[in-house]
């Protein structure tokens, strides 16, 4: 492998990334981040399961997002040096699966299904009603917070309920044939 100068071949050493490369597209900053110790053990625990420590990426960044809520810079690179890797395999992770979340979200994450079943059950009608009720936009995509950071809400892919349709979830529970009027219930009960 080489780059070309004036039509000449100039080898380029592929072990010549310092370990401290920084990510090319940087995840959002979260100030004052420090994994506490606690974590950590569980971390170091959680990493002798495996093999290799690479092969721990996926759990270790299951554990940070469980306690942080998200996975910001900081935790990438965190993550990296505690794994002997580059921070760029954990940004590659962090951006491909859909589980692992790049910014903040509320303390209620309310998931729509958005899958057929559930499209065809009014999912789209329930997300909507939702995104208005929080003063979001019920037409963007992705992920979306209210600005006092209580509530998150999104279309998430199958969550196993077809035959209930429309289902959601907020945080770990569960709903399932979800009306607005059982939505409005739901949020209301988030305290």
């Amino acid at each position: 492998m080489g780059r070309r100068d004036n039509g000449h071949l100039i080898p380029i050493k592929m072990n010549s990334i310092a370990p401290t490369t920084p990510i090319p597209n940087p995840l959002q900053s979260q100030s004052g981040f420090a994994v506490p110790s606690a974590l950590e053990a569980e971390i170091d625990e959680l990493i002798t399961h495996y093999p290799q420590k690479r092969s721990a990426s996926l759990m270790v960044l299951h554990a940070i997002q469980e306690y942080f809520g998200w996975i910001s810079q900081e935790a990438v690179e965190w993550s990296a040096k505690k794994l002997g890797l580059q921070p760029i395999n954990i940004y590659e992770l962090v951006t491909f699966y859909p589980m692992f979340r790049a910014s903040p979200v509320g303390k209620y994450q309310i998931k729509v299904c958005r899958t057929l079943s559930c499209a065809l059950g009014g999912s789209h009608k329930l997300h909507e009603h939702f995104c208005t009720k929080l003063g979001l936009d019920p037409h963007a995509h992705g992920l979306q917070t209210t600005k006092d950071g209580r509530f998150s809400v999104e279309f998430v892919e199958c969550l196993a309920g077809c035959g209930t349709a429309p289902v959601m979830m907020c945080n770990d529970d569960f709903y399932e044939g979800v009306s607005t009027a059982k939505g409005d219930e739901i949020i209301g009960g988030c305290r």
